[in-house]
């Protein structure tokens, strides 16, 4: 048996009978639910995590991700299934290797890639032969090949798909969704070489339901990239038409409300104050930088970006108008805001269109106030806010209330009850039996 032969087999034969060792980088919303996903079944998992606060953390089973059941954690962690350790000594020891790492864009919308190149140096320092490593992050197409294959490589002096093997499945975790999860959600596998690809899609298929594999690791970069480029251009769409019927006089909930009962053609998607997360304000970008390579405008994606970069201003637009017909200025009038999480019923406001508007409101001097269930506290420049607690009073002493983030725990039609006015720019109050002549829609 040759040494390529040799590698892909004892490999292989370690993932199907869970004894393989996996690392893996990054214990954040993605890495954290695949790290106890792949304990839960045996595998022995180190979760390589830089910051030591979510590494000790880890190891007392305090759960900070909502989407890791409390029980499970607990579990992985007693029977010591699931460690976690802040340096990368561990990889050696490990027969696949999972990064799951940010992917940030520059100011100028362009891709960084500091973390990945980090990471992937670390492993390349201690690469040993028959070892997988897959990138989940979600990046540009090209970035497994022309990145981190190079760095590999030339560091351990390996070769991908005969000592070792490299793939790329991009994530596809929805914060939140309580049907979806790591296990049951569908899971692209893509890889350069043909053992890589072999290696990856038996890793994956050993926790995940349905693994799809595709002919290369840049098909499936791309595939993660369009995901969310379709929203982004879909929300756009309905957001665009937002505008429009504001300077129409029209009600745009209506109309998609009436549009989205055709049977055929047509997908719901409705209009906010922006779009937020880790994902659809970033991802298109990644897809329009690389495009220019290939001396190609992304017309779509770029339209996209700037009409939902829109938005935040177009709810401070709104939120002057109704305080100028009540006749107050803005420097004179307290505004309480529901929700700055970027979606309903989560903790993060990364890139929250909400964080956003209120930094809009504190420019124009307005006297911001705002209730999270799930945001204690956010920083935005100089100003430290914290949540109020939401009485009776504090909902009438706000001469407008503006609904941001949609909080499904929310008693909307007792905050309608006691508000003066309500913005609502989430569409959540448009159904309800309660004064709809104090509500306002986006």
């Amino acid at each position: 048996m040759n040494h390529i032969n040799g590698s892909l087999e004892s490999i292989k034969d370690k993932i199907k009978n869970h004894t393989a060792v996996v690392s893996v980088v990054g214990l954040g919303y993605v890495g954290l639910p695949f790290a106890v996903e792949k304990a839960k079944v045996g595998f022995s998992v180190f979760g390589i995590e830089q910051n030591p606060i979510r590494a000790d953390k880890v190891n007392r089973a305090e759960n900070y991700i909502s989407d890791v059941k409390d029980e499970e954690l607990k579990q992985v962690v007693s029977s010591g299934k699931l460690n976690a350790v802040t340096n990368f000594d561990k990889v050696a020891e490990s027969d696949a290797i999972i990064i799951c790492v940010p992917t940030p864009l520059t100011k100028n919308l362009t891709p960084n890639l500091s973390y990945i190149e980090s990471v992937t140096t670390e492993i390349a320092n201690h690469l040993r032969p028959g070892q997988l490593i897959t990138l989940e992050s979600t990046t540009y197409p090209g970035t497994t090949d022309e990145v981190m294959k190079p760095i590999l490589e030339e560091i351990s002096g390996l070769k991908q798909g005969e000592d070792f093997f490299l793939a790329h499945s991009p994530e596809r975790v929805d914060p939140g969704n309580k049907r979806y999860t790591t296990h049951n959600t569908n899971k692209v596998v893509g890889a350069s070489d043909a053992n890589s690809l072999d290696v990856a899609v038996l890793f994956y298929q050993q926790t995940i339901l349905d693994v799809v594999p595709v002919s290369s690791a840049k098909a499936a970069e791309l595939v993660k990239v369009f995901e969310n480029t379709f929203r982004a251009v879909n929300i756009a769409l309905v957001n665009e038409l937002a505008l429009l019927c504001d300077r129409m006089n029209l009600n745009v909930w209506e109309v998609l409300d009436a549009a989205n009962t055709k049977p055929f053609g047509i997908m719901p998607f409705y209009p906010g104050p922006g779009v937020g997360g880790h994902c659809i304000p970033l991802d298109p970008h990644y897809l329009e930088w690389k495009a220019k390579e290939f001396n190609f405008n992304t017309h779509f994606i770029a339209l996209a970006g700037e009409i939902n970069r829109k938005m935040p201003e177009f709810v401070r637009t709104k939120t002057w108008r109704l305080l100028n017909q009540k006749g107050i200025a803005p420097s004179k009038s307290q505004i309480l805001v529901m929700g700055v999480a970027y979606k309903k019923d989560l903790g993060d406001w990364r890139e929250s269109p909400s964080v956003e508007v209120v930094e809009l409101l504190l420019k124009d001097e307005v006297d911001v106030r705002y209730y999270d269930p799930y945001v204690p506290e956010f920083s935005i420049g100089d100003h430290n806010l914290a949540s109020v607690e939401l009485t009776d009073d504090t909902i009438e002493s706000a001469d407008l209330v503006l609904i941001a983030t949609d909080h499904t725990q929310i008693d909307y039609v007792n905050l309608v009850d006691k508000a003066q006015l309500v913005l609502d720019t989430r569409g959540v109050t448009r159904h309800l039996d309660c004064n709809q002549d104090k509500v306002v829609l986006l």
